[in-house]
């Protein structure tokens, strides 16, 4: 069989994509990953000998451009012809799609798919784009739901109607332009009556979703059997246990006050830090031999080796460091993060930070919560319940036809 994944976004997008693709080739399906050209992206798809196929403009660069809310639609009209552009050719001669990432990448490339008469797979990694009535959606920026306005219900209706007007008409044109019919709700379209949510029960557990059949197959994480860099390595057999301190893919524009808050905060507490520089570019703040910086590494190794994971909250990271038995510390940014941060707390295996701006009193509290000795018993505790079969049953379930 022959697979294609699409995604376009952040390495949160991309991370799980690789899973799949490892483990489907194993299996012995042939797969062909099509994702932002960053350099990033081509790297780690390499590592696995996966085929990328380079779809849009950057995905780090949309990420750090300072846009209004006003430009969304144009620059996702942008990406969906993007889709339309390079998904025929990424999907010739493939059996399946599996379709992931912002909703208008995934519109565009569920539709090639429809053209193409392949049939394709609706992906999530977290749950919060799923209507539920027990839950409300996430607004778009500059799009906030009238204060008024707080059943659940209505705020779906309310949802579905922005993302139409969002992305509505950019799909629609590239759909007529190749002989497909306009679809009346984007969000429909995406996902499906079927959707796969790719997260870890414990993690995530899923609410009632009236008239979706969801598959959860657990997250999609591939092994990583890289070395950790010698020096950093060496760092970590200098001294006691680090806190680890990234914020992934999120610009943090004030990435320099984040650093040193983070920084004093840990100090504080008595602890080393490791900064880990991500799309914020991260820094040290001084040359002490307490604090050591690290650009691309294995989470899956590393977190098994830092006292804390003092983070943003991305799907990934939340799940790679609970995999790890490691308390966390959740600043959520933005989008589905809150939600990450509100489940490390409530499971009792970290903290979460109220808000996106961490001061040196905040953060100070917060790492109080994760450096007990009982919340690293219940992080380990929780470590022992995290599926790793969530790439297993996802390939096999495509391989066999489940879809």
């Amino acid at each position: 069989m022959r697979v294609l994944l699409s995604t376009y976004g952040s390495r949160g997008d991309v991370e799980p994509m690789v899973g799949l693709a490892v483990r489907l080739r194993e299996l012995g399906a042939q797969v062909r990953v099509c994702a932002p050209p960053d350099e990033d992206f081509a790297r780690r798809l390499a590592g696995v000998d996966v085929p990328l196929v380079p779809v849009g403009p950057s995905a780090r660069a949309l990420t750090k451009a300072v846009a209004p809310p006003s430009s969304m639609p144009r620059r996702a009209a942008e990406v969906i012809a993007g889709q339309f552009e390079v998904m025929p050719v990424a999907a010739e001669g493939c059996d399946l799609l599996v379709a992931t990432g912002m909703m208008p990448a995934a519109a565009g490339a569920r539709s090639v798919a429809e053209k193409l008469g392949i049939p394709s797979v609706s992906v999530t990694f977290q749950q919060l784009t799923l209507p539920s009535p027990h839950r409300p959606p996430l607004a778009y920026a500059g799009r906030p739901f009238p204060p008024e306005v707080t059943d659940n219900r209505a705020l779906w209706e309310l949802d579905a109607q922005s993302i139409d007007a969002l992305f509505g008409e950019a799909l629609n044109t590239n759909r007529a332009s190749i002989g497909l019919p306009p679809v009346a709700h984007v969000r429909d379209h995406v996902i499906g009556d079927r959707p796969w949510l790719a997260t870890d029960p414990v993690l995530d557990p899923p609410h009632e979703m009236p008239g979706l059949d969801v598959v959860q197959t657990g997250a999609w994480i591939a092994p990583d059997v890289r070395p950790l860099p010698a020096g950093l390595t060496a760092f970590l057999d200098a001294g006691t246990p680090p806190v680890y301190v990234g914020f992934g893919s999120m610009p943090l524009h004030a990435s320099t006050d984040a650093a040193q808050v983070a920084i004093d905060a840990v100090r504080a507490q008595g602890r080393r830090v490791l900064v880990s520089r991500g799309w914020a570019d991260l820094a040290l703040i001084d040359d002490q031999d307490d604090c050591f910086a690290v650009g691309e590494a294995n989470h899956q190794a590393l977190f098994t080796r830092v006292a804390a994971v003092l983070h943003h909250g991305g799907a990934g990271t939340t799940t790679t460091a609970a995999r790890a038995g490691a308390p966390q510390v959740v600043v959520p940014q933005l989008a589905d993060q809150p939600y990450w941060a509100g489940r490390v707390a409530d499971l009792g295996i970290g903290a979460a930070h109220d808000g996106p701006t961490p001061t040196l009193e905040s953060l100070s509290t917060a790492l109080e919560t994760a450096l007990t000795p009982e919340t690293r018993a219940r992080a380990s505790a929780v470590a022992a319940t995290i599926r790793t079969d969530g790439t297993d049953m996802a390939a096999r379930l495509l391989l066999d036809g489940t879809v």
